[in-house]
């Protein structure tokens, strides 16, 4: 069986968030970024599954600019068999909606074609 785990890269939960001085967004340069605690705690019960035998392969899929890549190579070292990249140089806190990402996910599972997806119940961000 194959499953796929969602991943998103949000503010570490640790760091102190600030809003920009034209209070248009929050301040993302120069902050620790990591992967959202629901969604790790998906890519754990997947390794979970899979170190049962319920699961043959797990994929990691994130959408975002180049940096989320960061966030892939966690879930590749924590476990995770492949990952796939869906780049954007959108902002995920902004620009990019839900409604597009769960579009995007959409078409990653019609071409994988799992049997289970994973997702993390909310983000921090």
């Amino acid at each position: 069986m194959r499953a796929v785990v969602a991943v998103k890269r949000v503010v570490d939960y640790a760091v102190k968030v600030r809003v920009k001085a034209d209070k248009s967004a929050v301040e993302t340069d120069s902050v620790k970024m990591s992967m959202n605690p629901f969604c790790e705690i998906a890519v754990e019960e997947g390794i979970r599954m899979k170190e049962k035998g319920h699961i043959k392969e797990l994929i990691a899929v994130s959408c975002g600019p180049d940096k989320a890549s960061e966030t892939l190579r966690t879930a590749l070292a924590m476990g995770v068999d492949r990952a796939i990249h869906i780049k954007t140089d959108m902002r995920t806190d902004q620009e990019l909606q839900p409604l597009a990402v769960a579009k995007l996910l959409q078409k990653v599972v019609e071409k994988e074609s799992p049997e289970l997806v994973l997702l993390g119940k909310q983000a921090i961000d």
